[in-house]
């Protein structure tokens, strides 16, 4: 659907893009890159590490000056590394920015989400190669940040979002997500509403595709009824079956001291999720 005179196209200005020492840093980086020169925006890059403090048995730090500045090196040298591989994956340019620190790295990307419309992490999960040092959860980046975050799953360094698929639930994470998304929606060819119910029809989903065409977008509501053992794997095949590279989802959990506690489908999409995903919370 071609934009009306009256109707605004949205857009990234700035995207974040966190990096560590994994192989799928790179295909995130490029990823990242495509989406700043489609949209014309500011990318910045960024890692943190945590020093690691022996501890003993009381709890009090088992540390000696020479073991701080050997920690602080380590942790200074893994930062240029991280730098270094950035900058190789998307140039240098007067529109990039590196960003760095010593200190906990989920804290540090939720901080730097302040710069940014959009923030751009990988998916881990079980079998995949991690980095503990720089290494951040998604979830608990998505629950905190306040910025929409696009999760890439490993080895993929592009994203199509020609055809995109939304996770349709009526709460307000699900509606935050859909606003925070319009950029892509804006830009694909085609968008389905997928919402599972006991009825035929879903008057919510209905709604939303009327809202998205007031928006210029081209989109059709799609039901799934009857007993659905698993959401994440519905939305997934619905994404293989239109060929999808998007998928479109609130993101639900809460905090209880500082443990991330995720609704099923929320958790299940971050595990296996094989298209990239745009979560806000």
């Amino acid at each position: 659907m071609t934009l009306s005179p009256t109707q605004a196209a949205a857009s990234f200005a700035s995207i974040l893009v966190h990096f560590d020492l994994t192989p799928q840093s790179k295909s995130r980086g490029k990823l990242a890159m495509g989406l700043a020169t489609d949209f014309g925006a500011h990318l910045i890059g960024a890692a943190a590490e945590q020093m690691l403090v022996p501890i003993y048995t009381d709890m009090t730090p088992n540390v000696s000056v020479t073991m701080m500045d050997d920690e602080r090196e380590r942790v200074e040298s893994d930062l240029v590394a991280a730098k270094a591989s950035f900058f190789s994956t998307v140039g240098a340019g007067n529109n990039v920015e590196w960003r760095s620190d010593i200190c906990d790295p989920r804290r540090f990307l939720t901080e730097q989400a302040r710069a940014a419309d959009l923030v751009v992490v990988g998916r881990q999960a079980g079998g995949d190669p991690r980095d503990g040092g720089l290494g951040v959860s998604p979830g608990a980046v998505a629950i905190e940040c306040g910025r929409p975050i696009l999760v890439a799953p490993p080895k993929i360094d592009r994203l199509s979002s020609k055809r995109v698929v939304i996770a349709w639930k009526d709460t307000r994470e699900a509606r935050r997500a859909i606003r925070d998304s319009m950029p892509f929606l804006q830009k694909a060819e085609e968008v389905l509403v997928v919402s599972a119910t006991r009825e035929f029809r879903d008057r919510g989903a209905e709604d939303v595709v009327g809202y998205l065409g007031r928006h210029g977008v081209t989109a059709r509501s799609v039901v799934r009824t009857g007993e659905i053992p698993s959401i994440a794997a519905e939305l997934l095949e619905v994404a293989r079956e239109a060929e999808a590279g998007l998928i479109v989802s609130g993101a639900y959990g809460h905090s209880r001291t500082r443990e991330w506690i995720f609704g099923g489908a929320t958790h299940d999409l971050l595990q296996s999720s094989n298209v990239c995903l745009l979560m806000s919370h």
